[in-house]
């Protein structure tokens, strides 16, 4: 692969990227106001200084090894090394893997994260209706539209989940059958 060729799909993958969290934003425009005053406001210089994440730093007793300072520097910095069991290698100073309201998200959420669903939300609903409001906003602005302008009944039967009405017709149909050309 040349250069050049990755300078390419790397821009087409930031702007698929870009595009994507635009049209969240604005399907979330409603919260823009918080995030304006947010972003508004100055930081004051003690919370500028302030570490986001604290550090839990337990003093360590030092321990005399061996006769050379800088071997016995280096093994009180390893001592305890990997954990033999069902822990794994522990570094001191900073907390386990941080997790989202005590919710450990692993490859069974995956969709969770992808969409920023928070926890406990129904997922599979909440994916395909943010999908089903990001198809709206891009029909609205293909056709060149404001957003802000469009009554509210067309948002509603842009958004509205017809998989109902469309079994039904296919089993009209079809007899049943989901296949649709």
């Amino acid at each position: 692969m040349k250069k050049q060729e990755l300078i390419k799909i790397i821009e087409a993958v930031v702007r698929k990227e870009v595009k994507k969290q635009m049209n969240e934003i604005f399907i979330k425009e409603e919260n823009s106001s918080s995030l304006t005053e947010l972003v508004s406001k100055p930081l004051t210089e003690k919370e500028f200084k302030e570490p986001i994440r604290k550090k839990q730093v337990k003093p360590k007793k030092e321990v005399h090894y061996t006769n050379n300072e800088t071997l016995n520097k280096i093994l009180n910095e390893t001592a305890g090394g990997v954990p033999q069991g069902d822990g794994g290698p522990t570094v001191t100073g900073y907390e386990d893997y941080p997790t989202l309201s005590g919710e450990v998200f692993d490859s069974s959420k995956m969709n969770d994260v992808l969409a920023g669903s928070p926890p406990g939300v129904a997922t599979t609903e909440t994916v395909k209706q943010k999908k089903r409001d990001i198809g709206a906003v891009q029909t609205i602005k293909n056709a060149r539209v404001n957003v802000d302008q469009v009554p509210d009944h067309v948002q509603d039967a842009l958004t509205k989940d017809y998989r109902g009405l469309m079994k039904a017709i296919d089993q009209k149909k079809g007899g049943g059958t989901n296949f649709r050309p």
